[in-house]
């Protein structure tokens, strides 16, 4: 048994934006800011982290999860660090997506992610992706000055992430939900350790509604509904 302390990383995903507007239409999403719901979700969330003291701060550098990390930071003194790599899977655009085929390809786009040639919504391959989140995710990993690392992401990031962990590669994609604001509680071995293990202490830990008993829609359904504002009625 290694005497080297185990470590943490505490895998946020960002808080709510809207990714469309009243009708339906595409924002960019590489400017989207919190919405006020998001900013809530953001302070809970850096309430129940209060108690600990993180080394290192990293971010995706896209605006939702800087501003995330910001609020779980509050005043601390740490610097916050970007990491493109980290940044959300990008997809095609919608328009080009067949309309009799869009709720499949965005209601259930983590479906098949394992297929040969597989893309996010018509862009980015899950091959790809998968491989520059986790060069990002063991390259943090192999540094040796923090004990206590805050890592705040996207929902597909986390996802990857958690499915490396498990084993369960990228097949595992769509059984980890990843709600806005959403604590992953992760111990790592110290890289130096003679067998360096990974553990999954929590998942998707969501501190303003820990239950969340009205909300039965997975993210992607909701992403979709947004999309399609005719499918909340």
């Amino acid at each position: 048994m290694s005497a080297l302390p185990r470590r943490r990383i505490y895998l946020l995903r960002h808080a709510q934006v809207s990714y469309f507007d009243a009708q339906g239409k595409p924002l960019d999403p590489r400017q989207v800011p919190l919405t006020p719901t998001g900013r809530q979700q953001a302070e809970a969330a850096g309430q129940l982290l209060a108690p600990v003291r993180f080394d290192l701060a990293v971010c995706s550098g896209l605006p939702r999860t800087e501003e995330t990390a910001r609020i779980v930071l509050g005043a601390a003194d740490l610097a916050l660090q970007a990491e493109p790599r980290l940044q959300e899977v990008r997809g095609g655009r919608l328009r080009e997506v067949p309309a009799e085929l869009r709720e499949q390809t965005i209601a259930y786009a983590y479906d098949g992610a394992e297929l040969p040639g597989a893309r996010f919504i018509g862009g980015e391959t899950w091959s790809d992706f998968a491989l520059r989140v986790g060069q990002a995710w063991d390259e943090w990993l192999a540094r040796p000055d923090w004990n206590d690392l805050l890592l705040v992401a996207h929902d597909a990031v986390n996802r990857v992430i958690l499915s490396r962990i498990s084993g369960s590669g990228l097949a595992g994609l769509k059984a980890f939900e990843q709600d806005p604001a959403c604590i992953n509680i992760i111990e790592a071995d110290h890289p130096a350790s003679p067998v360096p293990r990974h553990l999954i202490r929590s998942v998707n830990l969501a501190a303003y509604d820990p239950l969340r008993v009205d909300q039965r829609l997975t993210v992607m359904e909701q992403v979709w509904r947004s999309f399609n504002p005719a499918t909340q009625h």
